[in-house]
């Protein structure tokens, strides 16, 4: 595998018009695609398929597609209007000829009733003298019609021979389903990948089949195509608990996954009728079904049984959440522990206090919080283990013998996906976490994988300059055999360790912490707790803290005002911005400057803001400005008077040079309207006026933006006073 290829070259661009006949392309790279790498599956229905399509000509070809494209399988032929294909007619007849369609028959019922317009739904119900609601929606019609309505009274009131319904329709799905790995209505994928909205691999890769054999496969088929009946509805759940005793044993992973999923989904279709929901449940392992059978057990008072259950999870737990939930259920319900181990960790959380004015992003806050007291903080989740994992062991992942994907779409190697890694790559991978007892040698490992693909799009993780300085700091002080237990975790199951990492790594010195941020309302998830227990194991520091919101003193406020040359940041230019940093009750340092647009200032905004062409002249573009307004700004809360306006401009002006603009908002006119409700307007100006706030020189930036910093201070005496009472 090359790099060149995972960096997806000679993709369209974003907005290129597709090849008329693009979805007849798609059609047959997918199935050219899978006749070459699932022959070990396919047999004779597909095989008889894909001969008898090909020898269809190719006006017929392009037309079955577009009804593979289409959803439900009947169509009314004068809904077929496809000005690319020249004799639809000639087309119809030959679909009809060579059995790639049919005239519907009451075998189609459902299929007729999903075409029928409501209209015609209610014309058949009257017809028939069956009493239904004129405003009645589609969803009530079709209900009334499949229950009063048999399927030889529909087509009677239809004309048959103008109505198609589309055959190998099955096929067609099983073939999709081995191509994308999962039920696929149509070729959408494809075309978001020629429009260039999805990235995918080469062809020319080599590709490993995510099935071993055709049972596997109609396995997963099965399942998942059980799993979508329940979902959207197609499929009674007492029908298709008629097949749960004949389920298949899945013998893989994946396919064992899929089954796990249709029985949560059914079973809990089914609680209404416990005996039938436990039955379901029983045929599920996961950790949910677990759940499931036990709480259902103590719901219909069968303590005993569901006590002998729980003693029999904890006894042998099929992985560490299923021995979490059952000792904390079992503490709860047997020993009399009156809470929750989630909530009692929650509970004994120790608080933080942040800006209120943070409420929209704590965690962002909480990094401000420890960086004020010297510390290092990043943000951290997901991204900064899956990065760790990704740049650890690329070469192993992306670039080795075993690192094949089962289609171009998938970033994800089959490996990981298949929990294959560990077996495949263990001793290299011991080898390589050996050099994490150097960290000067790990470093240089790491440096050297993001010098060489430094933007390379993978499934793994996304580039974040952020996070690869974080791991840089991380590297030099962490453990290194608490380091390689967390990993380890990864590479025996990457699927299930990818989740659940706390929101902050925080390092003082040598000192390394893990921290959950959790603020009012907040709940503390099992998995959560559970990384939080594996990083503790691991000789990591990890725990929650709570977020109690109050006015600190110390944070600043930026009051920001721009002038611009039209409405919309996307569009328009900044001329002029002002902005007023405020610590406190004090307004402690000024930000103005003119900016040159680089284009005309329209007459109207010059009668509005007093702003020339010749007054911007000479001023500095905004490209001069950036980094001085950026540092300004610092790490303050950024504010104005409908601040969606002013910091939009701001964003848009620092993505022109290619560079992020984030920092947490605070609008003074929707505080103004939550904190003082009921007056006539809410403007700059009204406002001013009712406070006697000087507004000498409206419409210009650092007079705008010395106002609304006036008005920031009675918005934070009023949101002291509350969150005080």
């Amino acid at each position: 595998m090359t790099n060149a290829t995972a960096r997806n070259k000679g993709k369209r661009p974003p907005g290129a018009d597709l090849p008329t006949f693009y979805y007849h392309t798609h059609f047959l790279e997918m199935l050219n695609f899978v006749e070459t790498n699932y022959k070990h599956v396919l047999s004779a229905p597909e095989h008889q398929f894909s001969q008898h399509f090909k020898a269809l000509s190719f006006g017929s070809q392009c037309l079955y597609v577009r009804l593979v494209n289409r959803r439900g399988r009947c169509f009314t032929c004068a809904s077929l209007r496809y000005a690319e294909i020249s004799n639809l007619p000639a087309a119809i007849n030959e679909l009809l000829s060579q059995h790639f369609v049919t005239f519907p028959t009451p075998s189609h019922y459902d299929d007729v009733l999903n075409m029928l317009t409501r209209t015609q739904l209610l014309t058949a119900l009257q017809s028939s003298a069956i009493p239904v609601k004129s405003s009645a929606k589609k969803a009530e019609v079709m209900a009334l019609a499949g229950t009063h309505l048999t399927a030889e009274q529909i087509l009677t009131t239809l004309p048959v021979t103008q109505i198609i319904v589309q055959r190998h329709v099955e096929t067609v799905a099983f073939l999709l389903f081995l191509y994308f790995g999962q039920r696929q209505q149509g070729l959408t994928q494809f075309t978001m990948r020629d429009l260039g909205l999805v990235r995918t691999h080469s062809l020319e890769e080599d590709y490993e089949p995510r099935f071993n054999d055709r049972e596997d496969a109609q396995q997963a088929f099965y399942f998942a195509s059980s799993l979508e009946a329940i979902e959207i509805g197609g499929c009674d759940a007492e029908t298709l608990y008629n097949d749960v005793l004949d389920w298949p044993t899945p013998l893989d992973k994946k396919v064992a996954d899929l089954r796990d999923s249709l029985a949560l989904a059914l079973g809990k279709r089914l609680e209404r009728q416990p005996e039938l929901a436990l039955e379901v449940y029983r045929k599920g392992e996961s950790v949910t079904c677990t759940e499931r059978i036990v709480r259902l057990l103590l719901s219909t008072d069968r303590r005993d049984e569901a006590k002998q259950y729980l003693e029999q999870c904890i006894a042998t737990p099929s992985c560490d959440e299923e021995a979490l939930f059952a000792t904390d259920i079992y503490q709860r319900k047997f020993d009399k522990k009156r809470t929750s181990t989630l909530t009692d960790a929650l509970r004994d959380a120790p608080l933080i206090s942040l800006d209120d004015a943070y409420r929209g992003s704590p965690e962002w806050a909480a990094v401000g919080h420890f960086e004020r007291q010297g510390q290092k903080a990043f943000r951290a989740e997901n991204r900064f283990w899956r990065t760790l994992f990704g740049l650890m062991f690329w070469d192993l992942i992306f670039e080795s013998d075993s690192s094949a994907r089962s289609s171009p779409f998938e970033r994800v190697p089959a490996i990981l996906t298949e929990s294959r890694f560990w077996a495949v790559h263990r001793n290299a991978i011991e080898e390589r976490l050996a050099l994490l007892n150097d960290y000067r040698a790990a470093q240089r490992h790491l440096l050297k994988t993001i010098a060489k693909q430094f933007g390379v799009v993978n499934g793994v993780f996304r580039w974040r300059q952020s996070t690869l300085d974080a791991i840089n700091a991380f590297i030099e002080v962490a453990p290194a055999p608490a380091i390689a237990h967390i990993l380890r975790l990864f590479c025996q199951d990457y699927l299930s360790a990818k989740h659940g990492y706390p929101d902050l790594l925080v390092i003082d010195g040598r000192d390394i912490r893990f921290i959950e941020i959790k603020a009012e309302g907040d709940q503390l998830r099992r998995n959560q707790l559970l990384r939080l227990k594996q990083l503790n194991d691991a000789g990591f520091s990890a725990s929650v803290m709570r977020v109690q919101w109050v006015l600190d003193p110390a944070q600043a406020y930026v009051v920001v005002d721009v002038e611009t040359t039209g409405g919309k940041g996307a569009t328009h230019r900044v001329t002029e911005i002002g902005a007023v940093k405020v610590v406190g009750n004090e307004v402690v340092d000024t930000f103005h400057t003119l900016i040159n647009p680089q284009r005309a200032i329209p007459p109207g905004i010059t009668r509005l803001t007093g702003i020339t062409d010749a007054m911007v002249t000479d001023a500095p573009i905004f490209a001069d400005i950036a980094d001085a307004f950026s540092t300004f700004v610092g790490d303050a809360i950024f504010v104005a008077h409908n601040v969606e306006f002013d910091y939009g401009f701001i964003a848009s002006e620092f993505e022109r040079l290619g560079k992020s603009f984030r920092r947490p908002k605070l609008c003074t006119c929707a505080s103004m309207r939550k904190l003082f409700p009921g007056k006539s307007s809410y403007s700059l100006a009204a406002l001013c006026s009712e406070y006697q706030i000087p507004l000498a020189s409206h419409h210009r930036a650092l007079c705008d933006a010395e106002a609304a910093a006036e008005l920031l201070l009675i918005v934070n005496t009023e949101r002291r006073v509350r969150l005080t009472n």
